[in-house]
């Protein structure tokens, strides 16, 4: 079974490559040029005939160095153009897709001028630093009729996409009804680096954008920033909506009834980051209760699944990561088991790109071969904003219930909290002047 299916989607992936081999090569702007938007923007290279035309950051040197490596990666050989502001880079509107790798708290607004643009788009998750952004942003895809693929690649995920099809919807794990989800990764940033001037190199107002100023630190930028609620939504707008999308995708899924959540800073007070440490959230979709949990210290229940879902049915357990998964029936039959697949023979750069988590690029490939045939068909992507958008709301909507000490029953008709207009209140962020938020 697992030959066919090898065979059959290595025959499906060199008819995707012989469909875009006679195609105009496809005009694409990267914004946000760090350590995913390269590993994104590589891996479309790979496997479409695209011209990088344009990059924007507003780190010079980060921008100088991937305008330097795109030119190695692209057949053209062509040096991309830059720019420090993704105004500018979108007012040429000569792109046909724009990807976004920014931090969270940039992604509404650059997203919304890209497709005004007329581009169609590949947004990073989480889609929005909050609920009312998120609304704002599917609203504008769909008046511009644009594609847009979130980069919740779990969906592309080739071992997920047979856990799902060969084990859950097979009916192997029978009546579903608790879904844990977690991550234990020591991923919070610890300790208390000094305030100080931020690096010539870097246009730290431009990087503030609409979130608050802190005073810059290390931790800032790159990558860092994630330590700090200003500019995200923790652990659980990181990973909690990886592992959330994954299961509402596996499951067919829509929006959970209510959220419920509870934790902080519980252990490591002494740290400047001030997302959580610790944190419980549970999903309640009926029938079906999906609970999330995340501690950023301590030993994981299960080192081989410290970052991933467990589907309890009364048929049998499915244990589900980027790595692997295990299927294990009730019944003592026999269980199932499989990793990850690497795809070094086709894509031997894979082995060599600075900083590529090399067990995601096959799933970053696969999902970018499924926003070109959404673009060429103009239809939803696997992962289309709308997903994103439920995902990415229900993480923040976590947040806010662990803020405010109870529970959050979501209108989804109103696209708002039932009977609580405080929490109603703070679906949007306030935005630092002058940038205006999406939703006035």
């Amino acid at each position: 079974m697992q030959r066919r299916q090898f065979l059959k989607t290595s025959a499906a992936a060199f008819a995707a490559s012989a469909l875009y081999a006679d195609q105009k090569p496809r005009r694409v702007g990267l914004i946000g040029t760090g350590w995913y938007g390269k590993a994104d923007l590589f891996r479309l290279i790979q496997v479409a005939p695209v011209e990088v035309v344009s990059l924007c950051d507003v780190d010079s040197k980060m921008l100088s160095d991937a305008a330097d490596m795109t030119a190695t990666r692209q057949v053209s050989r062509k040096r991309p153009r830059t720019y420090r502001d993704y105004r500018e880079m979108l007012k040429e509107r000569d792109l046909d897709i724009v990807l976004i790798a920014t931090p969270d708290h940039w992604h509404a607004l650059i997203m919304i001028e890209a497709v005004k643009s007329g581009a169609d788009l590949y947004c990073q998750k989480p889609i929005s630093a909050d609920v009312r952004e998120g609304q704002a942003m599917l609203a504008a895809a769909r008046e511009y009729k644009r594609v847009v693929q979130v980069g919740t690649q779990r969906r592309s995920t080739p071992h997920l996409v047979e856990a799902r099809d060969q084990i859950i919807r097979e009916g192997k794990l029978g009546k579903i009804g608790l879904v844990e989800i977690y991550c234990y990764y020591h991923m919070r940033a610890s300790g208390n680096p000094p305030d100080m001037a931020p690096p010539p190199n870097l246009d730290y107002e431009m990087w503030t954008g609409p979130a608050p100023m802190r005073p810059y630190n290390q931790w800032v930028h790159p990558r860092g920033w994630r330590a700090f609620m200003e500019y995200g939504n923790g652990i659980v707008g990181d990973m909690c909506v990886h592992m959330l999308d994954m299961t509402r995708w596996m499951m067919d899924l829509g929006w959970p009834r209510s959220v419920s959540s509870s934790g902080g800073i519980l252990v490591d007070k002494a740290s400047k980051a001030n997302i959580s440490d610790t944190q419980s959230a549970t999903f309640d979709f009926g029938d079906v209760k999906v609970v999330w949990e995340h501690r950023s210290w301590g030993q994981s229940p299960d080192p081989k699944y410290d970052w991933g879902a467990t589907f309890y049915g009364d048929k049998g357990t499915l244990k589900a990561s980027v790595y692997s998964y295990d299927f294990t029936p009730a019944s003592g039959g026999a269980a199932i088991h499989k990793d990850v697949t690497y795809e070094y023979e086709q894509f031997p750069e894979d082995r060599t790109e600075k900083d590529l988590e090399r067990h995601v690029a096959p799933a970053i490939r696969y999902h970018m071969k499924n926003l070109l045939a959404s673009i060429d068909t103009r239809s939803k992507p696997v992962a289309d904003i709308e997903q994103g958008y439920i995902s990415t709301s229900s993480c923040i909507l976590a947040n806010l219930s662990m803020d405010l000490g109870r529970t959050l029953v979501w209108d989804q008709a109103a696209g708002q909290i039932a009977g609580d207009a405080e929490a109603n209140e703070r679906l949007a962020r306030p935005y630092r002047a002058p940038w205006k938020h999406p939703v006035t």
